[in-house]
């Protein structure tokens, strides 16, 4: 009897557990649009959205895409990115947005920003208007 009330207890921790991805730490329910990449001005509209448990959704200036970051705060790993295939004179600038986008491994919300970033000095900054 006790060994099975403590199996029981021992399946329900992992559906109690909180959320510890960057949608927990204030990226979840806003709509972030890319300004930077690696200190240029990104020349097109692309976005980010996060869910909670880690659902990860945007716009690239072209198509739209979905994938999932699941690594606890402030870590990030997007894996893999799945996108829509249309053309449109934006395709170079959409390739580098998700090129990059999954290299990120580690993010930073802060004072209405979104802050990715890789060890190799690369960086995506974010705002938002919510």
């Amino acid at each position: 009897m006790i060994r099975a009330a403590a199996l029981t207890l021992i399946a329900s921790i992992p559906a109690c557990q909180a959320d510890e991805t960057v949608a927990r730490y204030g990226a979840a329910d806003r709509l972030w649009e890319l300004q930077t990449l690696n200190g240029a001005a990104f020349p097109a509209r692309a976005t980010l959205e996060f869910e909670t448990g880690g659902p990860v959704s945007g716009h690239a200036p072209c198509n739209q895409f979905t994938t999932t970051n699941t690594v606890p705060y402030p870590w990030f790993e997007l894996k893999p990115i799945a996108a829509t295939r249309s053309a449109c004179p934006e395709l170079e600038a959409e390739t580098a947005y998700l090129e990059a986008l999954s290299r990120m491994t580690q993010s930073e919300v802060r004072e209405g920003g979104l802050f990715l970033r890789n060890d190799n000095g690369e960086e995506l900054v974010f705002t938002t208007r919510d």
